[in-house]
């Protein structure tokens, strides 16, 4: 089972994405982090289950896909490091993505 660690850039990313989602809907953004923080869950017993981001061509990066959002990822070793979550309509721009030390 893999251990999950999230980077500060990803739960800020978690925190906006909520606060957006707020505004119109606390309930929403309140089932929403709830829904995200499940997939993340699930990456503990499947850490593969993600595809690689086709943008990066880097195996050991990976995202979920869940609703509008791409939960990006990268396996070391026994960890999951989750390092950005982000709306799918913006194209992935690794050097405000969170993704720069890659």
């Amino acid at each position: 089972m893999a251990q999950i660690r999230w980077t500060h850039q990803a739960a800020d990313d978690l925190e906006a994405i909520t606060m957006f989602i707020a505004a119109d809907s606390s309930s929403y953004a309140k089932l929403f982090a709830i829904d995200v923080l499940s997939v993340v869950d699930r990456l503990s017993e499947f850490p593969m289950s993600g595809r690689v981001v086709p943008e990066l061509y880097d195996p050991s990066v990976r995202e979920v896909l869940f609703g509008n959002y791409r939960i990006v990822y990268r396996l070391n070793g026994d960890q999951v490091e989750i390092l950005s979550i982000y709306h799918s309509a913006r194209l992935l721009d690794p050097g405000s993505s969170g993704l720069t030390h890659l």
